[in-house]
Parts: C-alpha cells; sequence; structure tokens
C-alpha cells in the first residue's frame, strides 16, 4: 500500500500555498486535503507562523472596511471580507430563523437582495452612489442558518455609472444574482459645479 502523503517540507510550503490563496480555509478542509490529521495541520500552522482562520478572517475584514467610500461599515448586509474598490468584493451573511417566512421556512428575498445591493454599493469607488437599475434572480430557495457568500464585480464602467454582477452562492449552489447599474452622486454633483 503506497502513501500519497507529502513530506513535511513539502506540506508546509502546501499549506502556505493554500492559506494565501484561500485565507478563510479551516484547518479541518486542510487536513482533508493533505491527508492528515487536524493537529498536524495546527502544528503546521505554528511552525509557519499563521494564525487561525478566525484571526485571518479578522484581519481581511478589516482591511476592506477601511476601503468603503459609498457606505459606512455598518450599513452592509452580511460581513465584508474583501475589497478592492472599482473591482470586486465579497461578502458574507449568516442567515437566521427570524429572517424567513414562517409558512415556507424560506429565508425573505428582501434579505438577500439588501446583501447584494450593500455589496454593489461598496464596490464602487465613489464617495456616494445609488442604485439606477437592479436586474435580479432568485435561483433557490434559502433556509435559516445557510452561509451565503455574495461575490460582486465591477463589469464596465460608463461616466458616473457602474455596471455591477452580483453572484451569491450557498455552498457552491448559485442561490441568487443581479445585475445593477449603480450611479456615482459625487460625479453628477462635480458635473454640475462646471
Amino acid at each position: 500500500m503506497t502513501d500519497n502523503r507529502l513530506a513535511k517540507p513539502e506540506r508546509l510550503q502546501a499549506v502556505r500555498k493554500a492559506v494565501e490563496e484561500n485565507p478563510f480555509i479551516t484547518d479541518q478542509k486542510l487536513a482533508s486535503r493533505f491527508g492528515v490529521s487536524t493537529q498536524t495541520i495546527r502544528l503546521d500552522r505554528l511552525e509557519l507562523g499563521i494564525p487561525e482562520v478566525r484571526t485571518r478572517t479578522r484581519r481581511v475584514a478589516e482591511g476592506a472596511y477601511q476601503q468603503l467610500r459609498a457606505l459606512r461599515g455598518r450599513e452592509i448586509v452580511g460581513d465584508l471580507y474583501d475589497l478592492e474598490r472599482g473591482v470586486r468584493a465579497l461578502s458574507v451573511l449568516e442567515t437566521r430563523a427570524d429572517m424567513v417566512f414562517e409558512n415556507s421556512g424560506a429565508v425573505r428575498g428582501y434579505f438577500i437582495f439588501a446583501q447584494a445591493e450593500s455589496l454593489a454599493l461598496a464596490v464602487i469607488d465613489a464617495e456616494a452612489a445609488l442604485t439606477g437599475v437592479a436586474n435580479i434572480k432568485y435561483k433557490q430557495p434559502v433556509q435559516a442558518g445557510q452561509k451565503l457568500v455574495a461575490r460582486a464585480e465591477v463589469t464596465r464602467r460608463r461616466q458616473n455609472k457602474y455596471f455591477v454582477t452580483v453572484r451569491t452562492y450557498e455552498g457552491n449552489n448559485e442561490v441568487f444574482r443581479a445585475k445593477f447599474i449603480m450611479v456615482s452622486l459625487g460625479q453628477e454633483r462635480g458635473a454640475d459645479k462646471t
């Protein structure tokens, strides 16, 4: 019987690379990926000086919140984890029992839309903005307790209009998508002065 596990030096390099690519990866997922115990991964992380996932997540989130322009941190629906203004953003929403319809148990659509809209506002590079157009599609119902990961991408920009696509996933399943045209108010006001 052959053992396909990596030798320790190669595993350490692979663990470092995996965490750089995905700072949200857990010790359990790393252990599964490399065919070792969770304790082995913890020891590897300590040796490499890599903090646990909660600390990595908090650091990434703090950096993202510092880049906000069109919104304040408390106005984001969900938790902002990645933001490159004018390019892309990522947020996570933990759904709760108080967000669902009583009869169906499905999360109310306005929570899912609000996560996407606030992320679209966060990603544009403007001091103030509003939603001009929203084309939305709910693809699958979401239940309380599910974690929604929304990814926004600015697909193009024309003067004071930003075209933003947001896709929301629960695990690997896309549950919602939206195409927004966000209008920058700051540029409109600046244009009025000339």
